[in-house]
């Protein structure tokens, strides 16, 4: 993208089930960026997507919890 040439997604995880894929993964929009975190649901038929759902949430500075995001 022109607007972020340096933005990058790294899929932590996959999980699929009959017709839904879900990816869990990280997305930067710069080195700099904390980050945000996406899970995309795909819905297939045939082998192609026919449906797509995501949540989106940005990492925090510091966690609630010891559980990190990732």
């Amino acid at each position: 993208m022109a607007q972020f040439p340096e933005m990058s997604l790294d899929i932590k995880r996959t999980v699929a089930e009959g017709d839904l894929v879900v990816t869990h993964s990280m997305l930067m929009t710069s080195p700099e960026d904390r980050g945000t975190a996406v899970a995309d649901f795909f819905r297939l038929e045939d082998g192609k997507i026919v449906e797509h759902w995501d949540v989106l949430q940005p990492v925090p500075e510091s966690a609630a919890n010891e559980h990190p995001m990732f």
